[in-house]
């Protein structure tokens, strides 16, 4: 019974501590506050739709555009609170402005030499090219020119330096002597006199030009209308001429050809050193041997433009010289037209040998000898500027040693 009164008690007895935990409860469910808002019930809808991810995405990539956008507007207005250095001027009137004078101060001088690297220094001296010319120029010979030599140094050909001097070379390259005068045309071509006689069309005709091209030549300084003829001209006898581009033959200053054991007497023209017809002796192999020690050249090589048909090889005075092949003897001794003491060997089969400028004989005229026996000795003689030998080798015309005589 007790038990029940307290059970009945209790029932009867409110709990303040239930009694405040369902207020609060009461409260929570009726409180507006916690009434889901529109926004809320619109998301939860759209949710419901299927539509939730694509509003995430939106929402994503529209937050990311406006913080860029926060993010440049910041920075511009951190660059605006510092001064522009360029602006520093703007207020600034325009027109003429009064600037103080400054005085100037010398630039230190720098010593070049301790200065690393290379050091370009102007060039003063200009090489301008030379201009064209018509006059006839006058070059004095200096030592060690060679016709070779003073052509290339005036643009020309070898030929027209002899050709336009004959009177002093003579057609001969080894005429070459320091301190001559030559006159260097200003073209290729020939340089001579009109001595009349024929027309001065065929005159010109045998230079391998026209009269036009001669008396027209600002160089000849001729009046072309005071020839209404050109065939015809009546051009002053002993008037020298530059033919332009003209062409002649050399003036033979050399051994003839064809000097033979059976008729010598072609040669006796070159001087006291021809000899007599002779019959029978030795007969050449045909192949050639060098007829000095040395096998280089020391001068003139051959040249049909400068009218050299032979080669000078090298050799000092006294040097033995030898018999380029076996042969008679058909010329020994002094040579006239500049060769100074030569010997001509006639070797049985067309062809012939000459040597010059020799110093001395070891053989005479009519004697047999043997290829590479020795039949003189290098010398100077002549018109020569120096020892060494001259070499030719003919067989019914000058031809090239160098194409006979083995490797050197």
């Amino acid at each position: 019974m007790m038990t029940n009164m307290q059970n009945n008690f209790k029932e009867d007895v409110p709990n303040p501590v239930e009694n405040d935990a369902k207020k609060r409860r009461e409260s929570n469910t009726d409180s507006p506050l916690n009434q889901p808002g529109l926004i809320s019930r619109w998301i939860n809808s759209l949710v419901d739709m299927g539509l939730g991810e694509p509003l995430l995405r939106i929402g994503t990539n529209l937050f990311s555009i406006i913080a860029i956008g926060l993010v440049i507007l910041l920075v511009q207005g951190f660059y605006r609170q510092g001064e522009n250095p360029l602006s520093a001027n703007a207020g600034q009137v325009s027109g003429p402005v009064v600037t103080e004078s400054v005085s100037s101060i010398p630039a230190p001088e720098v010593n070049i030499s301790i200065v690393e690297g290379i050091a370009r220094s102007a060039q003063i001296h200009t090489n301008v090219p030379s201009r064209p010319r018509d006059e006839i120029a006058i070059y004095t010979v200096q030592d060690g020119d060679t016709v070779f030599g003073i052509a290339e140094k005036f643009g020309l050909e070898p030929q027209t330096i002899l050709w336009g001097n004959y009177e002093v070379l003579l057609d001969d390259p080894h005429s070459l002597r320091p301190g001559q005068e030559l006159s260097i045309l200003p073209v290729d071509g020939v340089y001579w006199e009109w001595l009349g006689g024929l027309t001065f069309g065929s005159w010109a005709e045998f230079y391998g030009v026209t009269a036009a091209d001669i008396i027209e030549y600002p160089g000849n300084n001729l009046d072309p209308k005071s020839f209404p003829d050109y065939e015809n001209a009546n051009i002053e006898v002993g008037t020298w001429l530059i033919i332009p581009h003209g062409k002649r033959e050399f003036v033979s200053w050399s051994a003839p050809l064809g000097v033979t054991r059976e008729n010598p007497a072609s040669a006796r023209v070159l001087g006291a050193g021809a000899c007599d017809p002779v019959s029978g002796g030795a007969i050449g192999y045909g192949y050639y041997v060098y007829p000095t020690n040395k096998h280089y050249l020391s001068g003139f090589d051959f040249s049909t433009k400068s009218n050299h048909l032979g080669i000078d090889l090298a050799g000092n005075e006294g040097e033995g010289v030898y018999a380029s092949d076996a042969g008679v003897i058909v010329y020994a001794g002094w040579n006239d037209y500049g060769y100074g003491n030569m010997i001509m060997i006639d070797h049985g089969n067309g062809f012939q040998s000459l040597y010059a400028h020799l110093s001395a004989f070891n053989v005479g005229c009519g004697q047999s000898v043997g290829q590479g026996e020795v039949i003189g000795a290098v010398g100077s003689t002549g018109r020569s500027s120096g020892s060494h030998l001259h070499f030719e080798l003919m067989a019914g015309m000058k031809v090239n040693p160098w194409d006979y005589l083995p490797p050197p």
